[in-house]
C-alpha cells in the first residue's frame, strides 16, 4: 500500500475506484466496504483508493478538543496496511479545504486529480461547503463528468455506524470482549514508556509506564487487564492497570503494565499494547500488602485466562 500525505501528491498511473471517510477503528463494518472496494478495482483493472483526514473534521469544524478516537493517525495507517489496499491518502483537514464547493471538489480532486473511474459511498454521505450535496448531487456530477456512483445500503452504513458507537460504548464500559468482536482485533494503546514512581517494583510487580501522546485517543475504562505485546520479537503478556493508583495515594492517572517473563529495559522505548479482557475495576486497598495479595490473585487469574486461549 502506497500512503500520501496530501490529495496532490498523489499521481495514478490507471483509473481509480475509490471510497472516503474517517475509518476510524477500521473495524468489521469498514472492512467490508474496503473489501467491496478492492474487488471492484479488480473487475476493472484500476487502483484501489481511500481518501480519509487528518485532523477529523470535527476537530477543525466544531472546535470540538473533547472528541475520542479509536485510532492514532499511525493505528489506522497500520491497520488500513493489511487489507490488501493499492492506494491511502490521508489529507489534512483544515478551514480552507471544508470551503470547497462540492463540484470543485468532485472535479478538481475526484476527476482531476483522482482520474476516478467509480467511487463507493455511503448513502447519506454529504460533502462540499457546509455539507450542501448529498448522494443525488453526487450521482448528477458522475453522469456530468463520466464516473459511476454506486451507494452502501442504509444497512452497510447503519453496520459501520452502529459498530462505532458500540465499540466506544464497550471501551467506556470496560467490555473489552465486545469491543473486540466489534472491532475484529485486540484493542490497542500505542505509546513511549516512561520512567514512573518505581512502586510496583517495590510491591515485587515491576511495570512499565505507558505515556500516550495522542490526546485525542480513547483510553478505556479504569481497571486491570490481561494485555499482550510484542518485545523484541516476542509475544509477551502481561496485566496492565489504568488508573490513579489510590493505594499509593496516586493523584495522577497513569497506563501500567506489568510484563510476566520478560526482563529488560524498556524506556523511551515506543510499544504497542494488546487489550484481551478486563478483570476487575481499580480499588483502594487497605494497605500496601492487602494491595500486594490482590495482585498475586490479579497474575494468577490472568494466566489462567492466558493459558486457555
Amino acid at each position: 500500500m502506497k500512503i500520501f500525505h496530501s490529495i496532490y501528491s498523489f499521481q495514478p498511473k490507471n483509473k481509480t475506484v475509490l471510497t472516503l471517510g474517517t475509518f476510524d477503528g477500521v473495524h468489521i463494518g469498514h472492512n467490508k466496504i474496503i473489501e467491496k472496494l478492492i474487488q471492484n478495482s479488480s473487475l476493472c483493472d484500476c487502483e484501489s483508493l481511500v481518501l480519509t483526514f487528518f485532523p477529523h473534521p470535527r476537530m477543525v469544524l466544531q472546535d470540538n478538543n473533547e472528541i475520542k478516537l479509536l485510532n492514532t493517525i499511525d493505528e489506522r495507517i497500520e491497520l488500513l496496511k493489511k487489507s490488501g489496499l493499492n492506494n491511502l491518502i490521508i489529507h489534512p483537514f483544515d478551514q480552507a479545504f471544508s470551503r470547497l464547493t462540492a463540484e470543485e471538489f468532485v472535479s478538481s480532486i475526484l476527476v482531476d486529480q483522482f482520474n476516478v473511474k467509480k467511487i463507493i459511498i455511503g448513502y447519506d454521505h454529504r460533502f462540499g461547503r457546509n455539507r450542501t450535496a448529498d448522494i443525488h448531487d453526487l450521482i448528477g456530477f458522475g453522469e456530468k463528468y463520466d464516473f459511476e456512483v454506486e451507494q452502501i445500503s442504509a444497512q452497510e452504513i447503519n453496520e459501520v455506524s452502529v459498530s462505532s458507537t458500540k465499540i466506544r460504548n464497550a471501551l467506556n464500559e470496560g467490555d473489552i470482549k465486545l469491543a473486540t468482536n466489534y472491532l475484529g482485533y485486540n484493542y490497542l494503546l500505542t505509546g513511549k514508556i516512561v520512567k514512573g514512581k518505581g512502586i510496583g517494583k517495590t510491591l515485587g510487580f515491576p511495570t512499565a509506564n505507558l505515556k500516550i501522546q495522542e490526546p485525542y485517543k480513547l483510553i478505556p475504562k479504569n481497571g486491570v487487564y490481561i494485555v499482550q505485546s510484542l518485545l523484541n520479537n516476542n509475544l509477551v503478556y502481561g496485566m496492565m492497570n489504568i488508573g490513579f493508583n489510590p493505594t499509593v495515594n496516586g493523584n495522577s492517572k497513569s497506563i501500567e503494565i506489568h510484563f510476566f517473563d520478560f526482563e529488560g529495559d524498556l524506556y523511551d522505548e515506543k510499544i504497542q499494547i494488546q487489550l484481551i479482557n478486563r478483570i476487575r475495576d481499580e480499588e483502594k486497598f487497605e494497605s500496601i500488602e492487602k494491595l500486594k495479595e490482590q495482585l498475586h490473585k490479579d497474575k494468577a487469574l490472568s494466566l489462567e485466562y492466558i493459558n486457555s486461549l
